[in-house]
């Protein structure tokens, strides 16, 4: 990694940040662009900012740097935040999804992608013999750690950890009959690699259950995503849908929710249940 001037990155940051806050966004922009000068792997996520602004174009995923310094920051506070303060209750949401699907149903080995400090694996620990957990920060992994509810724990990009799971020699990973993934399609603009991993280590018949965020149908221009104005990446329903089905994931519960609160304001999003068919 390129060496970079903190001070110099700070102030630019800082004035953007300003500049934007007050309002004007051009100005602001050209300071973004300066600070991803400054810091091309962009811990501050200046491209995220600039995309939000309709000051640049959304890029395919929040920057890995941004995400990671993000959330080691907010690790030892994030529960407090989120659920407290946000009102985030989506980890039980997903948990009385699955249970109202498939009542009973015990599962072998469950995936945690975007694991963060536990919340799915405690919800769901009484439902799943095996749970590992993946996430890019490592705070948030030392908060889950302590929890001691996932029978393993990793440190990367969830996507990249997918990848890694070697196939079966037809294209085939198996071997999990659950994943899931919440408040994690946020910080994922593109969805192709993503869905398409998950259905490849999916058991026939496992179940994908996540939530994303959205924004209103008009909103989207015809895109399938965009950075929304809070920073955050959301995704439009038909094409969350069209991924599903592509991948052989038969949808099985898609509901409308109020994902989190901001600034006292509902943030709205999908809960989603998939099932993947039989070959």
């Amino acid at each position: 990694m390129t060496e970079i001037d903190i001070d110099a990155l700070q102030e630019a940051y800082n004035t953007a940040l300003s500049l934007e806050k007050s309002g004007q966004f051009d100005e602001a922009a050209e300071v973004y662009k300066k600070v991803l000068e400054i810091d091309p792997d962009d811990h501050t996520g200046a491209s995220v900012r600039l995309a939000s602004m309709e000051r640049g174009p959304s890029p395919e995923k929040a920057p890995v740097a941004y995400v990671a310094t993000l959330f080691d920051q907010h690790a030892a506070a994030f529960e407090q935040i989120l659920v407290d303060d946000l009102g985030y209750a989506v980890p039980m949401m997903v948990r009385e999804m699955i249970v109202k699907y498939q009542p009973g149903r015990q599962f072998a080995r469950m995936l945690d992608l975007g694991c963060g400090t536990g919340l799915t694996g405690i919800s769901l620990k009484e439902n799943v013999d095996h749970m590992i957990g993946v996430d890019i920060s490592t705070g948030m992994l030392d908060e889950a750690y302590d929890k001691e509810v996932y029978d393993d724990l990793y440190a990367g990009d969830v996507v990249e950890f997918l990848k890694e799971i070697e196939d079966d020699g037809q294209g085939e990973a198996s071997g999990w009959d659950l994943i899931v993934s919440t408040d994690v399609l946020p910080y994922l603009g593109a969805l192709e690699e993503k869905f398409h991993h998950v259905s490849r280590c999916l058991d026939a018949g496992g179940l994908f259950a996540f939530s994303s965020e959205t924004l209103p149908e008009e909103e989207f221009g015809g895109v399938n995503y965009k950075v929304g104005r809070k920073q955050r990446f959301a995704h439009a329903e038909s094409y969350v849908r069209a991924l599903l089905a592509e991948n052989g994931m038969e949808v099985k519960h898609f509901e409308m929710i109020i994902v989190r609160l901001d600034e006292g304001k509902p943030i709205y999003g999908h809960l989603v249940l998939a099932e993947k068919a039989a070959a």
